[in-house]
């Protein structure tokens, strides 16, 4: 295990490691032990009472956040004809076919984000030993294989996130910076937790939210009372 620093030391005794916050004192601890020497990115992570084993427990799933994540994502779009000139429009960073398919099997991935129409997912399948392993694949269940390319890649340039649970059943969903309003990290939690909740699998049994917590790229974890939200 790494050796924290004596400023990450400091930063720790700010929280109370058994304790779990209020939503609006734990993302106002979030901004207070963010001290790094850039913008931290802050995290949202889920600890849920699912089975990832099982087929009728897998979450996944993409949502617009209220006030974005504060990065700007690069959008790869695998289009032809007019669905291209589409993409383009959108703003999408780049748009081609097997030209495309092509630079990723020599190793380039300058992009974040990728979109398919449904008839190049053919080809764009191929990708997958490649795209998969980076959860870089095209996916219908987060409206990244779509005709609605114009709406998908708005969406996503305006902060679009996906989440899916791990083989340990939690979930990592960045909700913004550390530079953000308080208000606006607090509204873009409760909207993530919010579509968590309504995503709970019927065949989930027990406590499903069991615990929740916040933290900033190099600060400490902030454990979150989500009770209130799952009720």
């Amino acid at each position: 295990m790494a050796k924290k620093s004596k400023k990450q030391q400091e930063l720790q005794k700010l929280v109370d490691r058994t304790k779990a916050y209020e939503v609006n004192e734990a993302i106002g601890l979030v901004k207070e032990t963010s001290k790094a020497g850039f913008d931290e990115t802050v995290e949202a992570a889920f600890r849920l009472g699912v089975d990832p084993k099982k087929a009728d427990q897998q979450i996944r799933g993409a949502m617009v956040l209220p006030h974005g994540t504060g990065k700007s994502q690069r959008v790869l779009v695998f289009a032809k004809g007019d669905k291209a000139k589409e993409a383009e429009a959108a703003g999408a960073d780049y748009v081609g076919e097997q030209d495309l398919i092509n630079q990723i099997n020599q190793g380039w991935f300058d992009f974040d984000v990728v979109v398919a129409t449904p008839d190049m997912m053919a080809e764009v399948g191929k990708l997958g030993r490649v795209l998969g392993p980076k959860g870089l694949m095209p996916n219908p269940k987060t409206g990244t294989v779509t005709f609605e390319v114009e709406k998908a890649v708005n969406e996503i340039k305006a902060g679009k996130v996906e989440y899916r649970v791990d083989k340990a059943a939690n979930i990592h969903v960045p909700i913004g910076k550390a530079s953000f309003d308080q208000e606006k990290l607090k509204e873009n939690f409760e909207a993530i937790t919010d579509a968590l909740v309504k995503a709970k699998p019927q065949a989930a049994k027990g406590t499903y939210m069991r615990n929740a917590a916040v933290s900033s790229t190099m600060g400490p974890g902030i454990k979150v009372d989500v009770s209130s939200y799952v009720k």
